[in-house]
């Protein structure tokens, strides 16, 4: 029988094409090491590689396989900047800070390329990515942002599309205009997950599958994890859980709320099709975000239908294919040959979470979406500051991120009405 994520509903396309996924042994005994990184996602994995490399002892612990969250499931959309628009964050934080954010995530979207490349992981990177308007009165917000981002922030590979040029692009009339972006791209995450795993294990990182965090505690400047089988004591440790922290530290679960987001890959759709001829991802304007692209093997990746609790679905593929037929009317009937979901961390604000939780015990995640290009990026952050410059991660610790209204008991259903509230305003 496949492997089946415990924690994410539906095989994936990604897992049928990754190749060898490598399986890692579970902790068994005590281990004392400079750093225990608990989550072996993107950040986790990628802080361990950075650590390993630089001489650090390191142990990671990931309560399933490596993959299993959000880093080996998700829409492998790179994007630019953060989630929230530059002009955005000028507004809130200033030009200078916002500035400063987006080329951090420049430096990020380098990095990840530079990573793949040195260490020979075939990511399968495709260019390209458009953003486009569900709504006609979002148009002149679309123009206004790729001047913005030319003229003020120095980004030049944004271009203005109207209306035809959108159609002719997508291969689909039903949206209005938006902008397309020749200088980022996606890619296959579960790979770059494989990848960076076999990164960190070779630079001498212990890597363990299938052993839980099951406490975290810091006490006379030791730091100690503990696990099913065994205790882990260190000197600092990295909580990279994301959406899957559950009761394990509270300070995390109050900022960071698990939505999950599900996708449908549909079967190769042929050379002679129109649906986006130029290989670019796309993303939409809705609150409740439709993101699609095409494989290397030409099948539609589409994702969509987003909840706000965590009950695995059982019509993944029925809710997608009646996405998919909005936009594209001739795949009413296409065979969706892969259904899969997985849980992302989000934050009020839609902005990274970055904290020290406890003495020497930082957490990060929250990405909220837009975690394939920051993610790996964090982790070498946090490498950087166990070497002893914490500037740069910094910057991220002082966005301002509120805590989840309605404590620990209402916060789920005071998020499912608010989301599903404006969920509604997209269809209006």
């Amino acid at each position: 029988m496949p492997y089946q994520s415990p924690i994410s509903p539906g095989r994936s396309w990604y897992e049928g094409t990754a190749g060898p996924r490598p399986e890692y042994p579970a902790l068994d005994g005590d281990r004392t090491c400079d750093v225990v990184i608990v989550g072996g996602g993107f950040t986790g994995l990628s802080a361990a590689a950075h650590l390993a490399k630089a001489g650090s002892n390191v142990v990671l612990i990931e309560a399933h396989r490596f993959g299993d969250g959000a880093s080996g499931r998700n829409g492998g959309q790179l994007g630019t900047g953060q989630r929230a628009w530059a002009e955005e964050l000028e507004a809130e934080y200033g030009f200078s800070r916002a500035k400063a954010l987006l080329d951090l995530a420049e430096e990020a979207k380098a990095h990840l390329f530079e990573f793949a490349a040195v260490n020979k992981i075939e990511i399968d990177y495709m260019p390209g990515q458009m953003s486009v308007a569900h709504k006609q009165r979002y148009v002149d917000d679309y123009k206004a942002h790729a001047e913005i981002m030319a003229n003020r922030f120095g980004y030049p590979h944004i271009t203005f599309m109207d209306a035809r040029e959108t159609a002719e692009r997508l291969g689909s009339t039903r949206y209005f205009g938006g902008t397309r972006d020749t200088g980022t791209g996606h890619i296959h995450p579960l790979k770059l997950a494989i990848g960076t795993a076999k990164v960190a294990a070779q630079a001498g990182a212990q890597l363990f599958e299938q052993t839980p965090a099951t406490g975290i505690a810091s006490l006379g400047g030791k730091v100690k994890v503990t696990t099913p089988k065994g205790t882990i004591s260190a000197e600092k440790c990295l909580i990279g859980v994301n959406a899957h922290g559950g009761t394990l530290e509270p300070i995390s679960a109050a900022h960071i709320m698990p939505i999950g987001s599900f996708i449908g890959a549909t079967v190769p759709l042929g050379a002679d099709t129109k649906v986006l001829p130029g290989g670019e991802a796309v993303d939409d304007s809705r609150f409740v975000v439709r993101y699609f692209r095409k494989s290397t093997d030409g099948r539609l990746l589409f994702g969509g239908r987003e909840i706000y609790a965590v009950n695995d679905p059982k019509d993944i593929h029925v809710h997608i294919r009646r996405q998919i037929a909005e936009l594209y009317p001739d795949l009413r009937d296409v065979e969706i040959s892969h259904g899969w979901g997985g849980y992302v961390g989000i934050t009020m604000p839609r902005k990274p979470f970055v904290r020290e939780v406890m003495p020497n015990v930082i957490s990060v995640g929250g990405y909220s979406g837009h975690g394939v290009m920051l993610s790996n990026f964090f982790g070498k952050l946090y490498a950087e500051t166990v070497a002893g410059n914490r500037d740069r991660l910094r910057l991220i610790e002082d966005l301002k991120i509120p805590a989840f209204p309605g404590g620990r008991r209402f916060r789920a259903p005071l998020l499912f009405l608010a989301l599903n509230w404006y969920a509604l305003r997209d269809r209006i």
